[in-house]
């Protein structure tokens, strides 16, 4: 039997998929024209004649014609690089630091893990001008370890995998003892494959932290050839004496959209089984 108001929900999911798309469908739209037709009223609604050589001078050329900036794929390259260390330094060093507190018995290993947990008060920008300092002093300014080291370490994740290693039974631990297995081989035999799923979905997390940094990579890499897409966006943004280009702007914005949005839509199942599923 059908119920009455089957239709509203389904209503209102497409309501805001329109709301929300309906921005992106404009800087779509905005990046096919020129700047003398954005700027007429009305504004265009349909796709313009100059997509192709909007979004190929953004990829190839970079800039906009009062603002150079570097190649958007130039960029975007680099934005990758920065999220995808990021990502897995913060997975790899978490998982180790929680294998170490759940499964290891030494003095302090509380006391440990609340120095990790505290430090979820403490954003980067508390700590931004020691660290700055620390990179400087060890000689990483404009580089890429500059760019992701100082921001691998993460007490989330940590505390996340600490938390799913203490369901895990200590008759599997027995069981692995019993067939001789050592503590490397039972990280890496059980304790990883059960936590596929939950790497799965910090893995698209700390993806999209990593693609949308803008302070630290502005104030590491100050050398154009390290942009971020995220500073780059910024960057072809003008002022009073240089009017923005919003066609290329809006192009490099939706370029800028694509591998996360890519991370999500093929991670989707494996993101969504990590936070919800509890079997073992």
């Amino acid at each position: 039997m059908v119920r009455r108001f089957d239709w509203f929900p389904h209503l209102t999911i497409w309501i805001g998929i329109a709301i929300t798309a309906f921005p992106i469908y404009l800087a779509f739209i905005a990046s096919t024209w020129l700047p003398p037709d954005l700027a007429q009223a009305p504004v265009p609604v349909l796709p313009g004649p100059h997509g192709a050589d909007n979004w190929g001078r953004v990829l190839f050329a970079g800039g906009t014609s009062k603002v150079g900036t570097t190649p958007v794929l130039l960029m975007m390259w680099n934005s990758l690089v920065m999220a995808l260390a990021i990502t897995i330094g913060k997975i790899v060093i978490s998982l180790l630091s929680a294998y170490a507190i759940v499964f290891f018995r030494f003095p302090g290993r509380m006391v440990c893990f609340w120095l990790i947990f505290i430090t979820l008060m403490l954003p980067v920008e508390v700590r931004i001008v020691p660290t700055y300092q620390v990179v400087v002093d060890l000689g990483m300014l404009n580089t890429f370890a500059g760019l992701t080291v100082p921001l691998i370490a993460s007490a989330t994740a940590t505390l996340l995998f600490r938390q799913f290693f203490l369901t895990i039974p200590d008759e599997l631990v027995e069981a692995a003892k019993i067939d001789g297995a050592g503590p490397l081989r039972f990280f890496k035999d059980t304790v990883i494959p059960l936590s596929m799923t939950n790497m799965a979905a910090l893995f698209v997390i700390l993806f999209i932290y990593g693609w949308n940094q803008y302070l630290w990579p502005l104030l590491i890499a100050p050398d154009a050839a390290l942009d971020t897409v995220v500073l780059g966006i910024k960057k072809m943004m003008g002022g009073v004496d240089a009017p923005t280009d919003w066609n290329l702007v809006m192009a490099t914005a939706l370029l800028a959209m694509i591998p996360p949005v890519a991370v999500v839509v093929l991670m989707q199942r494996w993101f969504v089984k990590g936070l919800v599923d509890q079997e073992k």
